[in-house]
This record gives structure tokens, C-alpha cells and sequence, in this order.
């Protein structure tokens, strides 16, 4: 029985190494993963159609737990300034406790799944459930800090608070399912979803989610190479748009949430071959089980509605992640501007004294899902002499160097002005490092040597990043580097968190001082 089907239970890690290439030769050329394809117009526009984000329920259940959270939180306070001030002194177990009752209220409210989009949507099935955890957190609070007479509010302040918290919960929940309506009539909460494959299994997966009950998938098309008599131009009313060598181009021009390859277990060798394509993008990967006697580790699954899904890759640093990271980059970053601005300064004073040109250099670069962005350097070559393309890179001795500019290479200075596009929010602090667009070693590109090197682009690449501080800055003039580089990038979006974020950046600087391939 082939690996798909293996009765005994398929770890999901293994094929995930197959399906990236792990297990197979880096470096074939053909049909490399992430290479660009012409979009036929069709499906271009479609994809303009899809051009704006949306929003994900996870943001929204998290932002919505939030503004509970701080209602209640203003409901007692104005129950106790109003009702039942706090005795001199109290203020503070006042405050504690009136905290603690809306906690443990929004905890309750989780733990009863009031927090589910379905749960959002049905205000009068749920709001049992919303009122007695209501009354629950307010109980336990009230019992616990029993001993505490004189910051407990009194037993009608009490009254006040709940039946306040009631009426304004309700109706914000009855606003909000009115909200979300209204936001999935508009596009403005899905998630967008491509199926890949077509033909029957296509069919049948498509009317399965149909059929789901608060269903949130927005199928955008459909792509698959097969031609018309085995699959047809429009399947289930949903319009075949492409190959599948289009699907990654329509997937970064299009803001697609999902791909489901909807394809029967027996075709595991053209799934390999699918993912290999597909995993460079930035988007959740899963293999449809509906129509399949695939028997998987239950880990492995999760479900769209009750239909199953093999997980083979969720997007990195997604929903509150992301949010998370973008905090930890401004904070970082105002603070490394603030600190840093005189070297800035005097490198920009440097720079346009000894060299006629601009100060800054500007040049396009691979950003996040490929987009290409203009990343800021102090310059650091002679303007007749730069080369916007980097297609030659530079060579220990370069002539097209300047005296100055050596010295901004080899200390990283020629790179303090990205701190600007991190907060322009085109770059990272930390994360792979962005590589010119034309960018290749010798007379290949990058991507000719690793063929899951865009695989790196489904972060925001940084100013800073794992390579860098393991040693690896500088010329990439072998494939030995170029593949350790992109393993260590890899390395970096699998295993990523804020206290890995933390880790490099306090390495950078230690890591500076390594600048054997730095010229």
C-alpha cells in the first residue's frame, strides 16, 4: 500500500519532508518551486478581486474577548464610583476585585465556547450560557474576597453590576452577530480558499463545504493541469482558472487564506509533486480526506465544518503571532534609532563628503510572499559604479567600493537605515535576510541552487537574522552557502518565537565582530 494510504497511520512529519524536498536533491532546476508564470488574464482578474485583506475569526474572537473584557471592567468601575464608592484607603482591593470578577467572567464565557463564530452568530441559543457565567464570576468573586469587608462592593451594588453586565452584554452580542453577517456578505471575514485538482474529487469536496452550516470558506477557483475532457473548465459553478504552475502567481498577487488539494490518495506521487510547487507560499496546505481512505494520526487532522483535512502546512507567524511580532519590531526599533541616530548621523555626513551621489541607496529586493520592496542602505559604492540589479556580487577588494563604504560593509552601519522599512512595516527586525531581486552566484540564481529557497519568503524578511549570527554574512559565491544560508532561514520560520526573536537579536551584535566574508 503506497504512504498516503498506510493503514497503520502515516506520520505527517515524514511526508512533510518529502513533499519540501528534504529527502531529495537540492538544486533541480525543473519546475522549481515559487519560479514565476505568467498569469492568464482570467485568472488575473479574479485575483484582483481578492486583492485586499480580510480579517481572521481568530483576530476577531480575540479583539471581541477584549472589548468584553474592558466593558465589564468600565461597568464595575461606574457601579462603584456611582453606587458604592470604595472606603478611603480600599481603593486598590476595589479595583482588584471588580478585575477579577470580569476575568473570571470572560474565562467562564471560554470555557461555555460562547467565543466561536457559530456561538457569536446565535445570540439567543447562547445567552443562557452568557448570563449564568456571568453570575458564576461574579459569585466567585464575591465568595473569595468574603473576608475583605470593606472592599467588596455591597450586595445591591452587586445587583447593579450584574444586571448592567447582562443588558449591555446581550446587546453588544446581538450588534456583533449583526456585525459578523454583514461582514461575511461582504468578504470582509472569510477565508479564502483555492481548490486544487479538479474532476469528481473536486465536485465532491466543494458541495461538502457547501453544505456546512455557518461555513466561512470563499472558494476562489480552481486549478489543475489536466485538460477539459478530464477536468472540466467549471466544476460544481466554480471556474478552473489555471495550471498549477499559475496557482503559485494567483496566490501571491490574491490575498488566499487556503489551499486544498483535492486529489485521491492513489496520485501520491503527483501530491509530492504539488506540495514541493505549493509550500513556498504563505498559506495553510491541507489535503482533503472527504472523498479518501486516508487514515492519518488523528493529530494530524483538523476539520473545515466536518469535513476532514490532512494539516501539511499552516501559514507562519499568522493571526495573533504576527501581531505579537509587530509589536516587539517598533518597540525594538525606536529604541535602536534612538540609541543609534548619531552613528547614523555621521555615517550619512561621511558617505556624501567623500563621494558625489546620494547619501542613500535603494534597491529592490524580494519582501514577504515575493513582493518585491525597496530596501534602504547607507550608499556605499560609487554611483557610477553601483549596481542596482546585484547580479555581480561584491568580492573582497572591489574596486566599486568606496574607502568609506568598506568600512560600512564590513561593520553592517550600511545597513542601520533598514530600521526605517521596519517600520514602514516592509521588513522585520528579525528574520531571513532580503536578497536583491536579480541576485545570483556565479551564473545561477539562488533559487537554481536550493529549490526551496522562496520557501524563506513566507516571512517578512529582517534587518537581522539566524544565519547572520551563526557566521553566514557576507559574499554567497558557493551553493555549500547559499543552501546552508536558506536551511538556517527555514530553521528560523519553523521553530520562530518571540524569545527566539530576543535570542538574535542580542546575538547580532556579538556577531558583528565575525567579519571574515563582510566587504
Amino acid at each position: 500500500m503506497n504512504e498516503l494510504g498506510n493503514p497503520q497511520g502515516q506520520d505527517p512529519e515524514a511526508l512533510r519532508r518529502r513533499a519540501s524536498g528534504a529527502e531529495a536533491d537540492a538544486g533541480a532546476a525543473a519546475a522549481t518551486p515559487g519560479a514565476s508564470v505568467e498569469l492568464n488574464p482570467f485568472a488575473k482578474q479574479i485575483a484582483e478581486q481578492f486583492r485586499e485583506s480580510n480579517t481572521s475569526a481568530t483576530m476577531l474572537i480575540g479583539q471581541f474577548r477584549l472589548f468584553e473584557l474592558a466593558l465589564l471592567l468600565a461597568i464595575g468601575l461606574a457601579v462603584s464610583l456611582l453606587v458604592a464608592p470604595a472606603p478611603e484607603g480600599l481603593l486598590l482591593e476595589r479595583l482588584a476585585m471588580i478585575a477579577a470578577g470580569s476575568v473570571l467572567t470572560i474565562i467562564m464565557l471560554q470555557l461555555v465556547d460562547t467565543y466561536l463564530i457559530p456561538s457569536l452568530r446565535a445570540v439567543r441559543r447562547t445567552a443562557r450560557r452568557v448570563l449564568v457565567s456571568w453570575l458564576i464570576g461574579l459569585a466567585l468573586t464575591y465568595l473569595a474576597i468574603s473576608f475583605a469587608e470593606g472592599a467588596r462592593l455591597p450586595t445591591d451594588a452587586m445587583v447593579v453590576w450584574f444586571l448592567s453586565g447582562a443588558v449591555v452584554l446581550l446587546a453588544e452580542r446581538m450588534l456583533t452577530a449583526y456585525a459578523i453577517r454583514h461582514w461575511a456578505r461582504n468578504g470582509v471575514m472569510e477565508r479564502r480558499a483555492v481548490i486544487v485538482g479538479g474532476g469528481e474529487p473536486a465536485k465532491q469536496l466543494i458541495r461538502q463545504l457547501e453544505q456546512q452550516s455557518d461555513n466561512d470558506i470563499r472558494i476562489c477557483g480552481i486549478f489543475d493541469d489536466r485538460g477539459s475532457q478530464r477536468s472540466p473548465s467549471v466544476v460544481a459553478g466554480y471556474p478552473k482558472l489555471g495550471t498549477f504552475a499559475e496557482l503559485v502567481e494567483f496566490a501571491r498577487l490574491a490575498r488566499i487564506d487556503m489551499l486544498i488539494i483535492a486529489l485521491p490518495a492513489s496520485a501520491e506521487a503527483r501530491i509530492l509533486q504539488l506540495v514541493r510547487k505549493l509550500w513556498v507560499l504563505p498559506v495553510d496546505i491541507r489535503l482533503a480526506a472527504h472523498a479518501n481512505q486516508l487514515r492519518f494520526r488523528p493529530r494530524s487532522y483538523s476539520h473545515v465544518g466536518t469535513v476532514p483535512m490532512f494539516d501539511l502546512y499552516d501559514k507562519p507567524i499568522r493571526d495573533w503571532d504576527s501581531v505579537a511580532k509587530r509589536v516587539f519590531d517598533i518597540v525594538f526599533t525606536v529604541i535602536a534609532v534612538a540609541c543609534l541616530w548619531p552613528i547614523m548621523l555621521i555615517a550619512a555626513i561621511a558617505v556624501k563628503a567623500t563621494s558625489e551621489g546620494p547619501i542613500l541607496f535603494r534597491q529592490n529586493r524580494h519582501g514577504f510572499n515575493n513582493e518585491t520592496i525597496k530596501v534602504l542602505k547607507f550608499r556605499s559604492m560609487y554611483t557610477n559604479m553601483s549596481d542596482q540589479t546585484a547580479v555581480k556580487a561584491v568580492t573582497k577588494g572591489d574596486p566599486r567600493v568606496t574607502p568609506v563604504g568598506r568600512f560600512l560593509r564590513k561593520s553592517s552601519i550600511d545597513e542601520l537605515p533598514q530600521l526605517f522599512n521596519v517600520l514602514k512595516g516592509e521588513l522585520s527586525l528579525v528574520g531571513p535576510r532580503p536578497h536583491a531581486v536579480h541576485a545570483q552566484t556565479g551564473e545561477r540564481k539562488y533559487v537554481d541552487v536550493m529549490e526551496s529557497y522562496f520557501a524563506r519568503h513566507r516571512v517578512k524578511p529582517g534587518v537581522t537574522g539566524w544565519a547572520q549570527v551563526k557566521g553566514l554574512r557576507g559574499e554567497l559565491d558557493s551553493d555549500e552557502k547559499i543552501r546552508a544560508r536558506t536551511q538556517h532561514d527555514l530553521d528560523y520560520i519553523e521553530n520562530w518565537s518571540l524569545l527566539f526573536d530576543l535570542k538574535i537579536l542580542f546575538l547580532t551584535p556579538i556577531s558583528l565582530f565575525n567579519t571574515d566574508n563582510a566587504y
